[in-house]
């Protein structure tokens, strides 16, 4: 990985680290926040989390509905009978489960860790640290939200038989080293993760999978960032649909913020304050559009450019539809449009969440990441 120059401009000097040193009132600084934040009883209704998704992953309801089930132990020792208390114990139940933690702890998972339909890991109250070890797998499953935990140093492991359901088993192969895989899934509702330093993506969403809204999370120290289909023959991800909001896009990320096929992928208010290539790309005619973001470039004046084309000559990605509006642009970013103007109207009607303006991308993306958040305070 590249050395990253030192910053000379002050809108990056005014972030770092501001996140984790911020001891005010409670504030609630976006609409998905503003749902569910700064209650004082937010752990006696955990499942008013569950309404709050916007986005194409608003029907993401996780767990509603099933019992809680605590997670008291952070060993990973059975992947075919994992033991009652474990996280692996509890993503693979049947049914609606809502999942929390007794205590901070971190877990280092030995296989990766499938988890099956209707589940939510909800990490508040604790500080959960999943690392070392693999990452967190949703394939051929719906309806999932994972929030309030973080993840970093996720490494690629050899697979064997890992069960993925009460009376299920399956024989997987080497994992790729992703921090979160999700797979021809749909409805999944990924929030207020901190993620650093996977072997592959921090967040990868492949083979036809839709539905997805990615927000509040804080990535930093990585590569490949996000990657939404892996493959130009793939076309099965033209029905894929993601948000990307209220992110913060930190220190050390060199590329994918995210990398886009085929589908359409909606990229807004979020803070964009360093990268080290380029910030979105993609190939195969994917539809981007961004809205309301900050974008803060790199000092390198080779690495300007937000956008990359990659695999296309000009005369056929001058067709892709990829649309800037409301962005603010720092530092000498720049944005290259091209296709017609993207209509909103094409998708579901409230999928599409409106945007503020890209000079409030730093206060809606100022608590992004893992919440330190308290039982009997507001979080």
């Amino acid at each position: 990985m590249m050395a990253e120059e030192k910053p000379s401009n002050s809108t990056r000097r005014g972030l770092r680290g501001s996140k984790q040193r911020y001891h005010g009132p409670c504030l609630a600084t976006n609409p998905i926040d503003s749902c569910w934040r700064c209650r004082k009883n937010w752990a006696k209704n955990r499942f008013r989390l569950a309404k709050c998704a916007k986005g194409f992953g608003r029907r993401a309801v996780g767990g509603l509905g099933g019992p809680i089930y605590v997670v008291t132990d952070p060993s990973d020792d059975d992947l075919v009978n994992p033991k009652p208390g474990t996280l692996r114990y509890g993503v693979v139940q049947q049914g609606p489960l809502w999942i929390t933690f007794k205590h901070s702890m971190v877990i280092r998972l030995q296989q990766e860790l499938l988890v099956s339909s209707n589940k939510t890991i909800d990490g508040r109250g604790a500080n959960v640290l999943i690392k070392e070890g693999a990452g967190i797998t949703m394939q051929y499953v719906n309806n999932v939200i994972i929030h309030g935990i973080r993840m970093k140093k996720i490494v690629s492991k050899g697979g064997g038989m890992i069960r993925d359901g009460p009376d299920h088993l399956s024989l997987r192969t080497k994992s790729d080293g992703d921090a979160i895989s999700i797979f021809a899934s749909s409805n999944i509702w990924i929030d207020h993760i901190s993620l650093s330093n996977a072997q592959d993506g921090l967040v990868d969403a492949i083979y036809g999978s839709t539905g997805i809204t990615i927000s509040n999370c804080h990535l930093n120290k990585h590569n490949d960032v996000m990657l939404f289909g892996a493959n130009d023959k793939h076309t099965m991800d033209k029905i894929m649909q993601i948000t990307v909001a209220f992110n913060h896009f930190g220190r050390g990320l060199v590329q994918r913020m995210p990398r886009c096929r085929f589908g359409f992928v909606h990229v807004l208010n979020n803070d964009y304050t360093h990268w080290l290539m380029y910030a979105i790309g993609g190939s195969a005619a994917p539809t981007i559009l961004s809205q309301g973001n900050r974008f803060v470039a790199p000092n390198n004046d080779a690495a300007k450019e937000i956008t990359h084309r990659i695999d296309a000559s000009p005369e056929e990605w001058s067709k892709w539809r990829w649309r800037s509006e409301n962005d603010q642009f720092n530092n000498g970013a720049k944005f290259l449009e091209s296709g017609p103007p993207i209509n909103g109207g094409q998708f579901k009607k409230g999928f599409m969440m409106a945007p503020r303006p890209g000079h409030q991308a730093n206060r809606l993306t100022r608590f992004a990441g893992a919440l330190a958040c308290k039982v009997r305070v507001p979080c």
